[in-house]
């Protein structure tokens, strides 16, 4: 058995991504210790349930007492609120380190409250689902999946190397970004497909009679799909829209021209262009696919779930 990394992890919060981190730290031994904070009592009393870490409180100042890594995975509009609690219980050296989907807006609401000799190095782990609490975790969610960080200058180089470590022992690949070069990579991979995801089941919704019968009914295409990412965690995702709102808004613009483009093809039955677009973002998939990223087996591995083989 190898030594733990940390002595101690702090997880502040434990929905989806904590609870991930706390099954993956215990299976891989990555902490002597591992203190769980939460604001919700019954939050917190199910992952006591679950056995996810060794100490709950929902004292986040209490949780990072000690604490070498402190992970805060709340919504990013709660970043700030966070960063501000728990700065003056973290000890020098410690690592304070983040999971939102936006950083830009993580960084100005964090880095005002961390002490001098903490080091805060700002992070994303592109890995998730539709579910969240701490029942919705596994230890395999961050398995070859990206983890981002957007280090500040001055950033000491021997903490973000230990911090990378941590992530690839959960499985991660590591790679590193300007914070605004993040925040609008993450506004057309991430944030766009969930706003149009959002706003297609809400005009099914609109559409009162047919979705009470129709939609519903013969949802086993396209539309359940976008089902999936429109059942995220509304909070979570109000959060982002709030904090990311400048890429999110130009990536708008720029997919509500394209799809002016496309509205004209349509309507002119120009068959040679639509092909050429359905051929080019064909592509993109397979792409997808090659880099490791998701699965080529039909009906994205339903079949396998849904109708598992006899015998």
């Amino acid at each position: 058995m190898t030594s733990p990394m940390f002595g101690k992890i702090a997880l502040v919060g434990i929905g989806l991504i904590g609870s991930s981190l706390a099954r993956v730290i215990r299976r891989e031994g990555l902490a002597g210790q591992v203190a769980i904070s939460t604001r919700s009592d019954a939050t917190l009393a199910r992952a006591s349930q679950l056995g996810l870490g060794d100490t709950y409180t929902t004292d986040a100042k209490k949780a990072v007492r000690d604490a070498d890594l402190v992970i805060v995975s709340v919504p990013v509009g709660s970043s700030g609120t966070v960063a501000a609690e728990i700065a003056p219980a973290l000890k020098k050296g410690a690592i304070l380190t983040d999971v939102g989907s936006t950083k830009a807006s993580v960084i100005a609401q964090m880095q005002p409250h961390v002490p001098v000799g903490v080091h805060f190095i700002p992070g994303h782990p592109l890995a998730g689902t539709e579910k969240s609490g701490p029942d919705a975790g596994f230890a395999e969610l961050f398995e070859n999946r990206w983890c981002i960080f957007t280090p500040l200058p001055g950033t000491d180089p021997a903490a973000l190397e230990k911090l990378s470590e941590f992530w690839r022992r959960c499985g991660s690949n590591i790679d590193t970004m300007d914070p605004q070069h993040h925040d609008m990579t993450l506004a057309i991979v991430s944030h766009l497909p969930h706003i149009i995801a959002y706003n297609i089941v809400g005009t099914a919704d609109d559409l009162e009679s047919v979705t009470k019968s129709e939609v519903i009914k013969y949802s086993a295409s396209g539309f359940r799909d976008f089902t999936r990412l429109a059942a995220s965690d509304p909070t979570m995702w109000r959060d982002v829209c709030l904090h990311n709102k400048d890429a999110i808004l130009e990536m708008l613009a720029r997919f509500s021209e394209d799809l002016s483009s496309l509205q004209r093809a349509i309507r002119w039955g120009d068959g040679e262009k639509l092909f050429d677009l359905f051929t080019r973002t064909r592509a993109v998939r397979r792409s997808i696919i090659e880099a490791g990223q998701d699965i080529d087996v039909p009906d994205f591995g339903r079949q396998a779930v849904e109708h598992p083989p006899k015998g």
